[in-house]
């Protein structure tokens, strides 16, 4: 199995930046790729970055240009950069691990930007 825990998260304001960690635990031998999807208030949870293991990244044309994702493979640990926040990005992110036929998550970090 693959834990995941999430931090960094917390309030900002616009335009302002946060950088959010996942570190992943147990067979993380078997990860093939790693995520961060985020759930607002009423909405469904949304993709919001991937990045596989040959490093192959893809993200929500809402982030393009301003979120990163990136991987520290000697530290399991994958990060989203987060730059010129906006109202609409607070949400609860959630880190996600696909390992094997199996999908593990995070326990979520809130993510909060005033307007």
């Amino acid at each position: 199995q693959v834990q995941l825990v999430e931090s960094g998260g917390g309030l900002v304001q616009t335009g302002g930046s946060l950088r959010l960690s996942c570190a992943a635990s147990g067979s993380t031998f078997s990860i093939n790729a790693m995520g961060w999807y985020r759930q607002a208030p009423g909405k469904q949870r949304e993709l919001v970055a991937s990045i596989s293991n040959s490093g192959r990244t893809n993200y929500a044309d809402s982030v393009k240009g301003r979120f990163t994702i990136s991987r520290a493979d000697a530290k399991n640990t994958v990060y989203l950069q987060m730059n010129s926040l906006k109202p609409e990005d607070t949400a609860v992110y959630y880190c996600n691990a696909q390992y094997a036929v199996f999908i593990a998550w995070g326990q979520g970090t809130q993510v909060t930007v005033p307007s």
